[in-house]
């Protein structure tokens, strides 16, 4: 058996130095200050020579940048560094109050909102646990959250820069357990107006598991390993490509569909992965053997036969995902494998254990095994991912933003 997997902090990758690269050429400026935000939110605080050693540019575009950045309140002034020669030089920091946005992550047995700031610390959170919410319900739950928001001053409302919403593909369509007819209602819904009768800001959507990895790339351990596979264990299963610090969407942006991959075994009659392994599956595994839960807390109270039943649970969702796994490692070749979703933390770590376990077994045969670890931002990575989606939009550098910037 390997040894337990230690759980790391996330250290900038030196192969994050793209996004970090300002251009010099001519009307880049959009570009430029989106890659000096996000080597201050990254690396700061910083000074003025940081910058230029970190980005590439030259001091007259640093100095205009940051005093732009600073009328703008994204960056703050904090301080002097001290113990150098000569005047001390100024460091500059992000500002958390600069912005802020709003994420939004509808499932089939919940809807979670958070706040984040710029910095991608969470503000405000709020969970309406419900099975299979129809759009009238999202609605009011947002319009709510929003009231509450507006009534206690938390947020100015003019910081608020953008609403994503990360919801699974085919949210009406797929068949999960119990789901009611009155479900396929998602699948005629204009989701934007759902948001925009509330607030007036622009809404960015997302599916679910995309929106997972790219908040774990910028908030997370993708920023010491930016080339990973993320796994979504959630009332579905997905999975998300992140390689080189950017999401592979693959040609029709399908890419990481790891729930429709056909298996074959004898300790389930599942046909599809999602069908065997995805919080959905483990409901209704227990409650064929007299073990029911409604909410995937209720997971960490069962009685001993019940651990027995979920322990048995997880050796099956190690050995379905282990293969999957392995071909990752071989057509992907990344850095990790990251597990969130709503499966409580306990729990993740010991699939991850399970699974790695297993891999382990292999690693004799193919060339490079990657780690499984539990995402840094797995409970609500959807939500979290779905808010950072204004930013990327507004604020951080994208390969989309530079191909526009070098058109221009």
């Amino acid at each position: 058996m390997q040894p337990p997997l230690a759980h790391y902090q996330p250290e900038l990758h030196p192969t994050l130095g793209a996004s970090l690269s300002g251009t010099n050429l001519e009307r880049a400026g959009d570009h430029n200050q989106r890659v000096m935000l996000q080597a201050i939110r990254v690396s700061g605080p910083l000074t003025r020579a940081d910058l230029g050693r970190i980005t590439g540019l030259t001091p007259p575009a640093i100095a205009n940048i940051t005093r732009r950045l600073l009328n703008e309140s994204l960056i703050l002034e904090v301080g002097r560094l001290q113990g150098t020669r000569g005047q001390p030089a100024m460091r500059l920091a992000i500002n958390p109050d600069g912005c802020f946005a709003i994420g939004v992550n509808v499932d089939r047995d919940h809807v979670t909102l958070v706040v984040l700031d710029l910095l991608g610390q969470v503000r405000h959170r709020a969970v309406l646990e419900v099975d299979f919410p129809l759009p009238d319900a999202v609605a009011a739950f947002f319009k709510a959250q929003v009231e509450e928001l507006v009534e206690s001053q938390a947020f100015p409302r003019n910081r608020l820069i953008g609403v994503g919403v990360a919801l699974p593909d085919d949210l009406g369509r797929v068949n999960l357990p119990n789901r009611p007819k009155s479900f396929e209602a998602w699948s005629t819904t204009d989701i934007p107006d759902l948001f925009t009768a509330t607030l007036p800001l622009p809404v960015f959507m997302e599916n679910d598991a995309a929106a997972a990895a790219l908040g774990e790339l910028q908030f997370g351990y993708g920023l010491r390993d930016p080339s990973f596979f993320y796994v979504l264990i959630n009332q579905g299963l997905g999975g998300g490509i992140v390689i080189d610090g950017q999401y592979f969407r693959g040609a029709q942006g399908r890419s990481g569909e790891l729930g429709f991959l056909p298996i074959n075994s004898p300790r389930t009659p599942a046909r599809t992965l999602e069908e065997a392994v995805s919080l959905s599956a483990l409901c209704a595994y227990l409650t064929a053997r007299g073990r029911a839960v409604t909410r995937p807390e209720q997971l960490l109270d069962l009685d001993t036969v019940g651990q027995q039943l979920l322990n048995d649970w997880l050796d099956l969702a190690a050995e379905l995902l282990t293969t999957p796994i392995v071909a990752v490692n071989c057509l992907v070749n990344p850095e990790a494998v990251f597990l969130g979703g709503r499966l409580p933390a306990p729990l993740i770590d010991r699939l991850a254990q399970m699974i790695n376990d297993r891999l382990w077994a292999h690693s004799g045969a193919i060339p490079v095994i990657v780690p499984v670890h539990r995402a840094a931002t797995a409970v609500d990575a959807p939500a979290v991912g779905a808010a950072l989606l204004p930013f990327n939009d507004r604020l951080l550098p994208t390969r989309t933003t530079l191909m526009k910037t070098a058109a221009d």
